[in-house]
């Protein structure tokens, strides 16, 4: 348990931020499944409307420090890869 005032404040800013970021998590959860769900349905020009409107979600939340770099990178390169392959 927090016992000096600082610790106390740190406490209630990291609980603040731990609501903004489990908002933001669950923000992109549902970008990315609506990506998943266009591509189970097979519809290529849906599923590529979607992964436009994913990315630029995926990436605010790297800036924002919910998701690493990497990770973000490696589910939009394999997102469009199968979106892409919907043509075929």
């Amino acid at each position: 348990m927090a016992n000096t005032p600082q610790s106390k404040k740190r406490a209630r800013q990291a609980e603040r931020r731990t609501e903004v970021n489990k908002a933001r998590r669950s923000r992109i959860r549902t970008f990315l499944r609506k990506v998943e769900e266009a591509i189970t349905s097979g519809d290529q020009e849906v599923a590529k409307a979607a992964l436009q409107a994913a990315q630029p979600e995926l990436m605010r939340g790297v800036t924002k420090g919910v998701v690493h770099k990497n990770t973000a990178s490696r589910k939009i390169s394999r997102l469009a890869s199968r979106v892409k392959a919907l043509a075929a």
